[in-house]
């Protein structure tokens, strides 16, 4: 514990460092907080933590408590209630002030934490902490910053199906990012881009703190809903009607009464009963009505979840009703929430509810606001282990990513960063996406010759590099018959621009063929964030699309299902699957363009924004009408560009081998779609296969089992590499899978762990020796410092391939294990 003034602290890390201290908290202020003086403090901090191995919580904290072990490292007077709650919160202040408030609601934690300035242990080492405690059960974090936005969405990616993580931040109501040249650039805020960053890992946010600690009970004792709809089950109009108003505005919905419900409470309550949903049972409701009621309601197929509200009325006994509830809620699987309204009159039936890990609330509205949060949870949870299909948009698109870097770096050789819609069609058009012909023209007669070439009607668009919004200048004109319109309309858009705007503010026009619009205006498009990196952005375009404000965001790279989830979270999703008659539009197409665009978005670096608006969808095609590419200043290195917050697929490990029989098989990192593949690579393996690997024979149906294979096939490349060796066996068949190499990082470390298996038909030919050298050469390209691997004394394959890689040989004093060990770089001082 380092509690001393700032400008000490550095050489007191060092001394810490030098002595093989394990970790330090310092609780000191005055850094990075204070200016330039104490950010320089930090910089000094963290070159002496290079030098070894300790890692340090803070500067500017609060301190740590650990109340099952009776820690109280912090300057807060009284240890909390042991609990299995870890609370993780960047304000010390309010930490002290939930610390307080849980004494008197006998709230428990497994663990609290104040972050400070986090110049070391950041989110990602914190979540990665508790998600392997056994003491903690759910993770509640209250942020101010992200910090490294990459380690928080890795950690919370992996730990988020395993433990819930709740998250609160400051800063929802802050400004939007600065306008820039783009409609996506003046879209995108930081709260909506960290939205969209907590869905794509599983994380649920909250907008309160008392929420914060709702939701950690709440998805501690019960399961979660399949999806949105509640049933609502009351002896009161007016707080059933509360729950529904906060239960809809929420996004969630009411559960239709099935035809078997509305008869059997037809059969059970007065004429006067509700015959909808909210089910009011009407006040005379005794204890009788309550608990029929409650089993007719339970058992509606309709329903994802079951909120039952009870008011006290003379003719109701509160405890008899929630032991009816009880014995409902043990049988469906659905989650059962509860209000109780009152005070010492429905004491007891609440004191009955919690003991049965049913959530009771005061006030139904907070109850619909928890479902609403549950069924979000599980919505993001979804985006996690949903196989998903790259669709045809899973070729490697190598050539594309090679051709558009090069045309991109000459263009930023002539010092331009804004490039012209024909050279944004252009490297829409690498990466597969469908645009428009189009062509420039700097004069009238040129706009004419363009005009011909194509063919009438066309339309004459403005080609600016500062203008962005063409219309709104007179500067599109649509539906030009003949040569005549052609030059009227230029002569219109270049002095419409010369009224209001510099000379060189008019480039000449675009000329393109007319398209006809029998299909939807979209928008796709993606600027940069600057704590997520590039974000993309998708809804309804055209002239209106800021007045509209249909859009969703999400992080790329996109698959299929990550594209269709995007895709739903904006209103025009229903028109595009066909309305009133109107037709689909090619989904797949779509889906496709979503893909291919995320993927040009993370590879072209070099770009800064991107606009397709128009993006039309018909049920023949998906086509881009207008595009504009905004590239980053060239004073930017390279090595400074944006990256994306999740590491793409890693192409660059993906090559061909051929064994010494002369088999040939493609080697390449696994993919999510891997997993029905996987099932018959473990098929193929022997018990002594499986022993040695895995140090126990483990049943098939265990390892072939969902939640097993999707934690092996759908990996974050940043903590994890997998490489499958697979083979096509005949033409149409799906590849077989012959053998896995995994390279797993040790959290926190630049350390990992190598294994490798290989089918049982397939031993002996040199496979499992590729597979072992190449994850080498994976990790010293990861710049990793270290491979460890556990091995069994009579693995004598993998013992031989360790010697041959220049493995260091350590074994267990029990024999029971051989360790070995290769140093591929010396660490960086």
């Amino acid at each position: 514990m380092i509690v001393t003034p700032a400008k000490t602290v550095p050489a007191l890390v060092g001394e810490c460092v030098d002595a093989g201290v394990r970790a330090a908290v310092v609780i000191s202020a005055g850094f990075k907080e204070l200016g330039p003086e104490g950010a320089a403090l930090e910089l000094e901090i963290q070159k002496q933590l290079r030098r070894g191995s300790m890692r340090v919580i803070g500067p500017n904290c609060l301190g740590i408590m650990t109340p099952h072990t009776g820690l109280n490292a912090t300057f807060a007077q009284d240890m909390a209630l042991p609990g299995n709650v870890a609370f993780l919160s960047q304000s010390g202040a309010l930490l002290t002030a939930i610390l307080d408030w849980s004494f008197q609601e006998q709230v428990g934690f497994s663990a609290i934490v104040s972050t400070g300035s986090m110049l070391d242990v950041g989110w990602g080492d914190l979540i990665d902490y508790f998600g392997n405690d056994p003491a903690t059960g759910s993770i509640l974090l209250y942020m101010e910053s992200v910090g490294d936005a990459r380690s928080f969405l890795s950690a919370a990616r992996e730990v988020a199906l395993r433990k819930p993580i709740i998250v609160i931040k400051a800063g929802r109501t802050a400004a939007a990012s600065k306008a820039a040249r783009s409609h996506t650039g003046a879209l995108t805020g930081s709260d909506e881009v960290f939205d969209a960053a907590l869905r794509r890992c599983g994380v649920l946010r909250v907008s309160s703190v008392s929420d914060l600690f709702y939701m950690a009970q709440v998805l501690s004792k019960q399961p979660r809903p399949h999806g949105p709809k509640l049933m609502i089950l009351t002896n009161a109009g007016g707080p059933g009607v509360l729950a529904t108003d906060h239960l809809l505005s929420d996004g969630g919905e009411l559960a239709p009464l099935s035809n078997a419900t509305t008869e059997s409470l037809n059969a059970l309550l007065p004429p006067h009963w509700s015959h909808g949903n909210p089910i009011d049972i009407l006040g005379d409701a005794g204890s009788e009505r309550y608990s029929k009621a409650l089993e007719i309601a339970a058992n509606d197929p309709n329903s994802d979840g079951l909120l039952v509200i009870l008011t006290p009325q003379g003719m109701t006994d509160p405890a008899t009703v929630a032991e009816g509830l009880i014995a409902q809620a043990a049988t469906h699987g659905k989650p059962v929430l509860a209000s109780w309204m009152g005070g010492k009159t429905v004491a007891k039936g609440v004191e009955i509810l919690n003991a049965a890990n049913i959530p009771t609330f005061s006030y139904p509205d907070t109850a619909a606001r928890a479902f609403t949060y549950m069924w979000k949870y599980t919505y993001n949870l979804r985006g996690l282990y949903e196989t998903p299909s790259l669709g045809d948009a899973a070729d490697s698109l190598e050539l594309a990513e090679s051709q558009a870097k090069s045309f991109l770096e000459i263009i930023r050789a002539t010092g331009r960063t804004i490039l012209t819609e024909t050279e944004s069609k252009r490297v829409m058009a690498m990466y597969g996406i469908t645009t428009v012909d189009t062509r420039l023209a700097a004069s009238e007669s040129q706009a004419v010759e363009c005009a011909e070439a194509i063919g009438f009607p066309v339309a004459l668009k403005l080609n600016s590099e500062t203008i962005t919004h063409k219309t709104d200048v007179g500067g599109v004109k649509l539906n030009l018959q003949n040569r005549e319109d052609v030059v009227r309309a230029f002569r219109e858009i270049e002095k419409s621009v010369a009224e209001k705007f510099a000379a060189n503010d008019f480039l000449g026009v675009s000329v393109q063929p007319m398209v006809k619009l029998d299909g939807y205006e979209l928008i796709l498009g993606s600027s940069v964030d600057p704590q997520f990196g590039p974000i993309l952005l998708f809804g309804s375009g055209g002239q209106l699309v800021e007045v509209y404000g249909d859009r969703a965001l999400a992080l790329p790279p996109l698959n299929s299902t990550l594209a269709v989830r995007m895709m739903e979270q904006t209103k025009i999703y229903r028109a595009l699957q066909g309305v009133r008659g109107r037709p689909a539009v090619d989904m797949p197409g779509l889906e496709s363009a979503l893909i291919r665009f995320s993927r040009l978005v993370i590879e072209q670096r070099w770009i800064k924004e991107i606009d397709i608006n128009p993006l039309v969808a018909t049920p023949e095609r998906v086509i881009a009408l207008d595009a504009r590419i905004v590239l980053q200043d060239p004073s930017v290195a390279e090595d400074q560009l944006p990256r994306s917050a999740i590491r793409p697929y890693p192409l660059r490990y993906v090559s061909p081998w051929q064994g010494k029989n002369g088999m040939q098989a493609l080697i390449r990192p696994i993919r999510p779609e891997d997993e029905p593949g996987m099932v018959k690579f473990h098929e193929t393996l022997s018990d002594r296969s499986v022993y040695l690997r895995f140090f126990h024979v483990e049943k098939l149906s265990s390892r072939v089992a969902h939640a097993n294979l999707l934690r092996k096939c759908c990996i974050d490349y940043d903590r994890e590499m997998a490489l499958v060796a697979e083979r096509q066996t005949f033409q149409g068949a799906a590849p077989e899978i012959l053998g896995v190499g995994r390279l797993t990082q040790k959290p926190g470390a630049r350390e990992a762990e190598v294994a490798v298996l290989v089918a049982d038909p397939y031993q002996r030919c040199g496979l499992g020796s590729e597979l072992f050298g190449r994850l080498i050469q994976i990790g010293r390209e990861e710049k990793l410092q270290r491979i460890t691997a556990t091995i069994l004394p009579e693995n004598m394959g993998m013992r031989i391939l360790a010697t041959r890689q220049g493995f260091q040989v350590m074994q267990d004093e029990d024999l029971s294990a051989i360790h070995v060990a290769l140093d591929l770089q010396e660490v960086d001082a």
